[in-house]
């Protein structure tokens, strides 16, 4: 009989080292928003006047500022060119606030100068969401049915999800690069501030290196049940 991986030990093998990175990763990121949220930046001034800053200072004039739900919930949607800061960090004049809205005009920043990996990944989000899902039927139902070519074409969907997160990584740390570069060009941040910008970025860098990792641990236990399925065929 062969059954899914949450009957498997061997699941766990694959999967906890990169949960625990995971879980690390978001201690870490929680860690240094929470100290450097309560540090007042040198310039005083919050996360949607720096956003606003860097967007005029870069010819972004036409993307919009506007509040997100939630706390950390912060992202550039280049559909609608619109930049959206939670309130802890739109209304705040922290360090944290001062980092986390210019790594977002970062992004602005690659969908205007045509960043060839921000483009990819974009296109890669509708296609990964629905390969995932689909992905994850297909393997499963080809377990349950016991026929490898379902499993392996599952796989296949699902390897999709492993590329976004690899294409992600260098896309946040550019953005990163660019928050900093700008800050800095416009004389936002002075010695200290950086050295909390830096901290707060390098941790929400690291949540993307515990995606990956589970992305791929996923994956290689999702080959290694259909080698072995192949092996009983």
């Amino acid at each position: 009989m062969f059954f899914p991986f949450y009957f498997d030990i061997r699941y766990l093998l694959f999967s906890l080292p990169a949960l625990l990175l995971a879980l690390f990763a978001q201690w870490r990121v929680q860690s240094a928003y929470r100290k450097y949220s309560r540090i007042r930046n040198m310039r005083s001034i919050t996360g949607v006047e720096a956003a606003r800053v860097l967007l005029r200072a870069n010819g972004l004039t036409h993307v919009d500022v506007q509040p997100a739900r939630g706390v950390m919930s912060d992202h550039y949607d280049p559909r609608k060119k619109v930049l959206r800061l939670s309130k802890g960090v739109a209304q705040n004049a922290s360090v944290a606030s001062l980092g986390i809205a210019a790594h977002e005009v970062g992004h602005a920043v690659q969908d205007q100068v045509d960043y060839a990996l921000f483009r990819v990944r974009s296109g890669l989000v509708p296609v990964v969401n629905l390969g995932t899902w689909m992905g994850m039927i297909l393997f499963f139902a080809g377990v349950l049915i016991q026929l490898s070519g379902l499993v392996w074409l599952g796989i296949i969907f699902f390897s999709g999800s492993v590329v976004f997160a690899f294409v992600t990584l260098p896309v946040e740390r550019d953005a990163s690069r660019r928050a900093l570069q700008m800050l800095t060009a416009e004389g936002l941040v002075g010695t200290t501030d950086v050295q909390g910008v830096q901290a707060v970025l390098s941790a929400a860098s690291l949540t993307y290196v515990a995606g990956m990792a589970q992305a791929v641990s996923q994956l290689l236990y999702f080959v290694l049940l259909a080698t072995g399925m192949g092996r009983r065929d």
